[in-house]
């Protein structure tokens, strides 16, 4: 009998202001099933988004897949993963009205539309529904080990957690369609080079590398990084000079704020803000 499909760490961010702050790391934990994504692990997704939101500590969010577990009597390991795609055994024998209100609520776009900052840890295979949630995180960091790609194609389907999308305003038009007409896996270099993940990391220092990120993220103003992720996702849906705009509109009310005083005035003592928030 399988656990949670999601377990919940928080890590304390030291000298936090406003203070409370946590790293919250999420660990897809479906280890014998490389992660992949079942209709549990979409659930617990969209109930732990709206706890996040609503949780004032939470300065950065995690996530990553569980490692595979140990085997017995010399049985080969299982791969790491992060996610290896949704969980295919749930589409056997499944319509289109089947389908339709799983996927017109699902965990990808409860991720995307986090106003928290969101870093996806993947070490292994990222691919289909695994893919798309690490592009519905903000940030990608990967192992050198890591293999990305979007194979539904090889199933008679197409990317359906908003992959063609994504992609494509991550990477253009023709890499994205290569990635999902050919159905081939990708290495972590490519991926790199492509900018599908913005950093590589070796296996053992990708931990590290993830939280030092998170950490640094969550030493802002809390309110303040809400803003800026608003202003730049205007950027993937506003013709450019409305995303001006918007920006400016952003820029300017912030002038109103305390934070901004606090960290005017901390930049000339040359000392550490102490962010309220607000």
């Amino acid at each position: 009998m399988e656990g949670p499909a999601l377990l919940i760490e928080e890590i304390e961010v030291e000298n936090s202001s406003p203070p409370g702050g946590v790293i919250s790391v999420w660990t897809l934990n479906r280890p014998d099933k490389l992660n992949a994504l079942s209709s549990d692990s979409h659930a617990e997704i969209k109930q732990n988004c709206k706890l996040a939101e609503e949780n004032p500590n939470i300065r950065c969010i995690i996530i990553k897949g569980s490692k595979p577990n140990q085997t017995v009597d010399n049985k080969k390991p299982k791969p790491v993963s992060f996610a290896a795609g949704a969980d295919i055994s749930e589409f056997l024998e499944c319509k289109s009205s089947d389908v339709r209100p799983f996927f017109e609520d699902n965990a990808w776009e409860a991720v995307w539309n986090l106003s928290k900052p969101t870093i996806a840890m993947i070490d292994g295979f990222a691919l289909g529904g695994g893919l798309e949630l690490a592009l519905s995180c903000d940030i990608r960091i990967a192992s050198t080990r890591s293999t990305f790609g979007q194979p539904e194609i090889n199933l008679g389907l197409i990317p359906g957690g908003g992959g063609s999308q994504r992609l494509c305003r991550l990477i253009g038009y023709g890499k994205t369609m290569e990635i999902i007409l050919s159905g081939r896996m990708i290495s972590a270099t490519e991926s790199f080079e492509m900018g599908i993940v913005n950093k590589l990391s070796s296996p053992e220092e990708l931990e590290s590398t993830s939280i030092d990120l998170a950490k640094e993220i969550s030493s802002k103003s809390p309110y303040t990084i809400k803003i800026a992720k608003k202003a730049v996702r205007f950027a993937l849906e506003m013709p450019f000079s409305k995303g001006i705009e918007s920006e400016r509109n952003s820029f300017v009310s912030l002038f109103d704020t305390k934070d901004k005083e606090i960290g005017v005035k901390a930049y000339f003592d040359r000392t550490s803000p102490e962010w309220v928030g607000e």
